[in-house]
């Protein structure tokens, strides 16, 4: 399928939803993208089977009306940015109408109400279905103000312009796809680029019997910052002039990064997103990243496209 210059956002007439439309939209205009504003709705299963036909087909217009007016009114708050934008309607579950959707766009969007707890966790279907099965690169959203869950009536905080990039690396393969993405990104925006690696060496030594008692933690940060730089060598070949800062630190991935995020602007993260449903859980540190993150976090799969 072709691949077109736009960002995707998905929106539903939540205040999350507007606030990752605010995102996209300001996203789209510093890559000089269009922008595609998706809203999906379904029919209640019961429609058809229990209304004749004449009203399912009302049911539909009154749903689709409803549909409309979200859209109008999202088309009509990112007007006059100097965008393209186009509006879509499908019918079909929203997670699957996006995941197919991305198959022909740069970026996807996409809001949570980044609350904390079980509900959090959970995120909600498309937050965390999009980004594991999503083709292209796919942004999540949080509503959150200086670290607190915003409620829908209140007015959320315009997007700023990113100054400052947190990518996890770990030497596989997803995080240097992760990371050549959070490149482009920081060159974009002209943003400091971090990237942070964990490395548990508490736990390794605390419960794992085959680790030495004695096992030098220092000497094992350093050999793991050593490959670490590697990395980043290879992949900032012919990038000169780009800020980077490299962070090697005691704990997890997910750990390192969810506290980075408190003064970061976007936070990048790779997962090998297999399909199914184990894909819907995405790993564990992306996983854990989208759910306590304090800013907008990147999902970068092995489907996506390496940045150049």
């Amino acid at each position: 399928m072709t691949r077109e210059p736009v960002v995707l956002v998905g929106v539903d007439g939540s205040a999350a939803g507007m606030h990752a439309l605010d995102w996209a939209a300001q996203e789209a205009a510093a890559r000089s993208l269009g922008l595609v504003v998706a809203c999906a709705y379904a029919l209640p299963s019961f429609s058809a089977a229990t209304l004749d036909g004449g009203f399912a087909a009302l049911d539909d217009s009154a749903i689709r009306a409803g549909v409309q007016a979200v859209l109008d009114e999202a088309t009509e708050r990112v007007a006059g940015r100097g965008l393209q934008v186009r509006s879509e309607i499908a019918v079909g579950d929203a997670a699957g109408v996006l995941v197919e959707m991305s198959q022909r766009a740069e970026l996807a969007v996409v809001g949570t109400r980044g609350r904390g707890g079980f509900a959090g966790r959970l995120l909600g279907t498309v937050s965390s279905a999009l980004p594991a099965h999503s083709s292209c690169p796919t942004v999540v959203v949080p509503l959150r103000e200086n670290g607190r869950p915003l409620a829908d009536d209140e007015p959320a905080p315009a997007p700023k312009p990113l100054a400052r990039i947190v990518v996890g690396v770990d030497g596989s393969t997803q995080s240097e796809i992760a990371l050549r993405h959070a490149i482009a990104e920081a060159e974009l925006w002209g943003a400091e680029l971090v990237a942070v690696a964990g490395v548990p060496v508490a736990s390794m030594t605390g419960v794992l019997a085959w680790v030495p008692s004695a096992v030098d933690t220092e000497q094992m940060l350093k050999d793991f910052e050593e490959g670490v730089a590697g990395t980043l060598d290879r992949c900032l070949a012919g990038h000169d002039g780009l800020s980077v800062r490299r962070i090697v630190l005691d704990g997890t991935g997910a750990e390192l990064l969810t506290e980075f995020s408190v003064a970061t602007d976007l936070v990048v993260v790779g997962s090998r997103g297999r399909g199914g449903f184990a894909g819907l859980l995405l790993g564990s540190t992306s996983q854990a990243v989208l759910h306590h993150s304090q800013c907008p976090v990147m999902v970068v799969t092995d489907r996506c496209a390496t940045a150049s």
